[in-house]
């Protein structure tokens, strides 16, 4: 996995506290994009099942359905995060990542997600919507912005 969207924003937190905010809190600020759902059903409540190494991020839906989106693959509590990101549309052979790293830098955080692995996916597959790699990262690096903002309200 080498093409990656990387996203950094600066919180007014601990490193335990923005980890708290990302993994316990992703229900609550994470919000759809209409070029990025997770489903053709939209992206229902995300949460991490069971919180923690051995766990996996999953979207569940209004009438008790769920996706699990990926497994956790490294949860260091106020250091990093790493976990699968799979879509329902993808191939058996499918799979993006995501990496959160969260470095105190003075009294705030700087909270960084690299989702990486887009190159994986052709152009013609629907979650890239047909845009040539480097735009389709610019646009979802401006989704990740967005979240990140998002969960920095949060704190």
């Amino acid at each position: 996995m080498s093409a990656a969207v990387i996203v950094a924003l600066r919180v007014a937190a601990t490193p335990a506290a923005a980890f708290a905010a990302f993994t316990a809190g992703i229900g609550r600020w994470w919000r759809s994009h209409p070029l990025f759902p997770l489903t053709p059903k939209g992206d229902g409540v995300l949460r991490f099942d069971p919180a923690g190494p051995g766990g996996r991020l999953v979207t569940r839906f209004d009438d008790g359905t769920e996706w699990e989106i990926g497994p956790v693959r490294i949860w260091l509590p106020g250091e990093r995060l790493t976990f699968g990101w799979r879509l329902p549309s993808f191939a058996p052979d499918q799979a993006t990542e995501v990496e959160v790293r969260f470095e105190a830098v003075g009294v705030e955080t700087r909270v960084t997600v690299e989702h990486r692995g887009w190159d994986a996916i052709p152009q013609d597959h629907a979650a890239r919507h047909g845009f040539e790699l480097m735009l389709f990262q610019r646009r979802l690096s401006e989704h990740w912005r967005g979240l990140l903002a998002g969960m920095n309200r949060m704190l």
